[in-house]
């Protein structure tokens, strides 16, 4: 199975500052750590939301909007794509990921990524 890391944004990822070199390291040392294990499959950063944009979409009916986006608590600074055996071991990962600015508050989502042979939720 196939999981998401994705590492909430905060005020400082989205003023576009850089982590400290310790943060920086630290998250090193977790990536290698997940490549020694096998499981890691992509990780990066992401740019602050003001160098994105956002489709809307309604119907036929395409809209953008250029960021910067106010809620930073919904938005993601960046991610790690794991696979694993099972959701706990994909949260066990996820607890084990250093704090991306060294301290304070993170939050990390985990989510499962969809395959092909999923069933489909009924409404």
């Amino acid at each position: 199975m196939r999981f998401l890391l994705l590492i909430k944004a905060n005020n400082e990822n989205e003023q576009a500052t850089v982590p400290g070199a310790g943060a920086r390291t630290e998250m090193g040392k977790f990536n290698e750590e997940l490549v020694r294990a096998g499981v890691l499959l992509a990780a990066d950063g992401l740019q602050p939301s003001s160098k994105g944009a956002r489709v809307t979409l309604s119907d036929d009916t395409r809209t953008v909007t250029d960021g910067p986006f106010a809620e930073t608590k919904e938005l993601v600074a960046g991610f790690c794509m794991i696979q694993v055996k099972s959701k706990e071991e994909a949260v066990e990962w996820a607890k084990r990921c250093p704090n991306p600015r060294g301290a304070g508050f993170a939050e990390i989502e985990v989510r499962q990524v969809s395959d092909a042979a999923d069933p489909v939720p009924s409404h």
